[in-house]
């Protein structure tokens, strides 16, 4: 009775609690609370600054070399500005239809589709989607960097708000309109109607119109001149959106669709596209990554951008790349693509790089840094020699090179031959396959994969396999990551982050950025000795035979990876990954779509280990002569490499000495075969005189 009486006592005081007015008071703090919140925030939108969209680019930034000397100069001076009359409402509408449908409607924030990908993100546990409008797009393009956060996303809407009330919707969308990316290099609608179609913009069509505005969205992957079907799919939907929203009619949208797409076959010059473009491009993709700046920043704030290039090495790289000799031919619809990287191991400053044969596409694919491949037997060093002679093992041990199966993997040597045994430096020399597989499962494959992170290299957890002593990674990596793992060869066991700027300075001299030196100690200097002394071999005497340069000391290892459909000949990747004592480069070879009428006919040992020579053979001048200091490994092996040669040299002699045993025998044999052919011979000729003798009997 008690406890129920304490119950309803309880049960008073709650009420009396709340009739005191508590909720109330509560209610009136939440309403001050989003005053106060509404008020900071409306501070923060007054005091941004968004006058920068006034003004034109002030001046181009410019590139120097590692020497100090002018080396490029970028600008987005080639967008041409265009103002809100001279662009066609169908352009304005087929963009409002696809990007921002309530863009006359709304202040700047759709906060419907904000919702709506909150939940999204929320569903998903990472942002995947923003919902963005013209106007946020348009801060973002000019004010902000591309990264996924939430931070970025509040100085995002703050920034929005303070252009809707600066500019009227005209001005945003000219605005808007005037420094979108198109992709082909072409910034802005005015260089897209040019780059694409070879008019002005105030002459596109409905159905050009439409095209353009589809391309926002995607532009390399959707661009007419990669991918006709895609783009049309795409215009086809602009214009059903268009439709959708009132724009236009049904039978616009059916004589837009009858209308040819007729593309400007001829380039238009791209300012963009000065000097180094492809080491250019790097540039910008690193101020933009590492140093938080915008592309509207990089390209109209007059920066003073400091970098490693080296322009010898460049030119010589290039050189090497407008040169068809030094490639496999290509099919007729497709070229065969490469890409190429020089680093600098002391200070991991990237030397020189090219990203791609053919036409330069500004901000394009990077097949140099972007590039994501298998690196076929380029990963052998890095995945089982480099961990196994950590754990012990030496340069002419004896590996297994036989008929292995581990668990259904059953490596092949390339040349489809065993060889019993042989030792760590033949295995490496002639890129034999079975022997690193049966040596990574001697030392533990978590051995292999913690050495390849350590490298530098990533890893997917798939590629938790024996395929990784070959290179076989479930996604791949690319020249520049395979460049700075081995540049750990060269550099007494330390590895150095490469990059490309040293310092930005702003319009006015002051230093914005400055790059600070990260380096790992991967393994013992005498690990790398015994590494070097084997890739020096491949260079010398191996698969890597023509890297060779007299006057330099150079070495390497190759890679082939196998193609994705049954082949025997024929390869889909080709690599090449070598160092002298003062520079590390890779070369990768291969195709952007690998399929049966696309693929290498020969293994790498041909290709890229030449692309190679041919660019340190054009920069020489740059390189020093040193030598790889290899004097203790020498002394080491050089009983052993005697004894090994002296070994190889009597088998010789003995399977010559087999070789003519085997000929002479047949050459008696031969003689005994004639002989007894004479004598058949002679024998039916006496029986054909007999026979003649006995008809003549008859006959008389």
């Amino acid at each position: 009775m008690e406890r129920r009486q304490q119950r309803k006592a309880s049960k008073w005081d709650w009420r009396q609690f709340l009739a005191k007015g508590m909720v109330k008071k509560l209610f009136v703090a939440g309403i001050v609370a989003g005053l106060c919140g509404l008020l900071l925030v409306n501070i923060f939108i007054w005091t941004s600054d968004v006058s920068k969209l006034d003004k034109p680019a002030p001046q181009p930034t410019i590139i120097y070399d590692q020497n100090g000397e002018i080396a490029s100069k970028i600008s987005n001076s080639s967008i041409e500005g265009v103002g809100f009359k001279q662009i066609p409402k169908e352009v304005i509408h087929a963009v409002i239809a696809t990007e921002d449908q309530r863009f006359y409607k709304h202040n700047g924030i759709n906060y419907f589709a904000i919702m709506k990908a909150f939940f999204k993100n929320m569903l998903s546990g990472d942002i995947v989607a923003g919902g963005s409008t013209v106007t946020q797009q348009l801060a973002k393009n000019a004010f902000l960097t591309h990264e996924r956060t939430y931070t970025r996303k509040v100085k995002e809407l703050i920034i929005t708000k303070k252009i809707e009330r600066t500019y009227s919707k005209d001005e945003i969308i000219e605005r808007y309109l005037n420094q979108i990316y198109f992709g082909e290099g072409a910034w802005g609608i005015q260089r897209a109607a040019k780059t694409y179609f070879g008019k002005n913009a105030s002459e596109l069509t409905l159905s050009e119109s439409a095209m353009l505005a589809g391309l926002i969205k995607a532009p390399s992957i959707l661009s007419p001149f990669k991918n006709m079907d895609k783009s049309v799919e795409r215009r086809d939907l602009v214009l059903f959106l268009m439709e959708k929203e009132g724009y236009i009619t049904q039978a616009d949208v059916e004589k837009a669709k009858e209308q040819p797409v007729v593309l400007n076959e001829e380039k238009v010059e791209d300012e963009y596209d000065g000097k180094y473009p492809y080491y250019v491009d790097h540039i910008i993709q690193e101020a933009m990554e590492k140093y938080k700046l915008t592309k509207n920043e990089i390209l109209s704030g007059g920066l003073h951008i400091f970098t490693e290039l080296n322009p010898t090495i460049q030119k010589g790289t290039e050189e090497v790349y407008q040169n068809d000799n030094f490639f496999p031919a290509s099919q007729n619809d497709q070229l065969l693509q490469s890409g190429a990287i020089f680093i600098d191991p002391k200070s991991g400053g990237i030397q020189a790089l090219v990203g791609g044969r053919g036409q330069h596409t500004f901000l394009g694919f990077n097949r140099a840094t972007q590039l994501v491949r298998q690196p076929g037997s380029t990963m052998k060093p890095l995945a089982v020699y480099t961990p196994a002679l950590e754990k012990g093992y030496e340069v002419f041990d004896l590996l297994q090179d036989r008929p292995l199966d581990f668990g259904g993997y059953q490596p092949k040597n390339f040349d489809k031959k065993y060889r019993g045994e042989v030792t760590m430096y033949d295995a490496v020399v002639n890129s034999y396959n079975i022997p690193p597989v049966w040596l990574l499962n001697q030392i533990g494959l978590q051995q292999g994969t913690k050495a390849v992170e350590e490298f530098g290299i990533p890893l997917h957890e798939k590629d938790n396999a024996l395929g990784i002593a070959l290179g076989g990674m479930h996604e791949g990596t690319s020249p520049l990551a395979m460049a700075q793992a081995y540049s750990t060869f060269t550099n007494n066991g330390t590895m150095v982050e490469a990059h490309s700027i040293q310092k930005i300075e702003d319009i006015d001299g002051k230093v914005i950025a400055k790059w600070k030196s990260k380096s790992t100690e991967v393994t013992k200097p005498e690990v790398v000795q015994k590494i070097t002394y084997m890739l020096r071999g491949v260079v010398k005497e191996g698969t890597g035979e023509k890297a060779f340069l007299e006057g330099l000391d150079i070495a390497g290892k190759t890679g082939s990876t196998q193609l994705p459909f049954a082949n025997d000949g024929g390869t889909k990747d080709h690599w090449f990954v070598g160092y002298t004592p003062g520079i590390v480069g890779a070369v990768w070879l291969g195709y952007d779509q690998t399929d049966e009428n696309h693929y290498l006919a020969t293994s790498s040992s041909g290709t890229t280990p030449v692309i190679f020579k041919e660019i340190l053979a054009k920069s020489k001048s740059e390189l020093s002569d040193e030598k790889f200091d290899l004097s203790t490994v020498e002394k080491k092996y050089k009983s052993e490499m005697k004894k090994i040669k002296e070994k190889e040299e009597k088998a010789r002699k003995e399977q010559e000495k087999k070789d003519k045993e085997r000929n002479k025998g047949k050459g008696k044999g031969k003689e005994k075969n004639k002989e007894k052919k004479d004598k058949d011979k002679e024998r039916d000729e006496e029986e054909e005189d007999e026979d003649e003798d006995e008809d003549e009997d008859e006959d008389e």
